[in-house]
């Protein structure tokens, strides 16, 4: 049985469009549920940190990152149905995801991470400025996305790509990029 039919997962939107971006160095391709164990694997590096204080053992720890990960794919899922799940690689090997919204003027960057090893390498500064690009060029007015307060490193990365504040939520960051209009 797969990972999804194991816990009940929603499978991604079938779409046969190619991604909306293509970045130097990295392919883009749509998620599958064949990803599934690769996302929650992923996720998990997300969560390695904050989990290391807690005194649960690895068996509790598991059932917590499998449950969780359960609510953010459904949420993704269920929240956003015109995104494009997108897997990132690198030389054929998986390293990332990105869940990003092109269908209105305002892209929606619902989702960015990286795998561990892969972090503060310029990965993520080459992945968004495709992105940012490709929105600039498909008329896009901004591109929109939501951080982690406590995450200073993805923030600075933001702010140095055009990103300003929008808001400050309890636990996240609002911000934008903005693109010149030409009168």
């Amino acid at each position: 049985m797969t990972l999804a039919g194991h816990i009940g997962l929603a499978g991604f939107p079938e779409r046969t469009d190619p991604p909306p971006i293509a970045a130097e160095a990295l392919t883009l391709r749509r998620a599958t549920s064949a990803d599934l164990l690769f996302l929650r694997s992923l996720y998990s590096s997300f969560r390695d940190d904050e989990l290391a204080a807690v005194p649960w053992q690895l068996e509790q720890k598991q059932m917590f990152l499998d449950q969780q990960f359960l609510f953010q794919h459904r949420h993704y899922v269920t929240n956003h149905p015109h995104a494009d799940f997108l897997i990132v690689e690198r030389d054929g090997e998986e390293i990332g995801r990105l869940y990003v919204d092109c269908s209105r003027d305002h892209w929606l960057i619902a989702e960015i991470g990286l795998l561990p090893q892969c972090r503060g390498k310029g990965t993520g500064t080459a992945l968004l400025s495709a992105l940012l690009a490709q929105a600039e060029r498909s008329d896009a007015k901004a591109v929109l996305l939501h951080v982690e307060q406590n995450n200073l490193r993805a923030q600075a990365l933001y702010r140095r790509l055009g990103f300003q504040v929008l808001d400050y939520g309890a636990t996240h960051i609002r911000m934008e990029r903005t693109f010149a209009e030409i009168s």
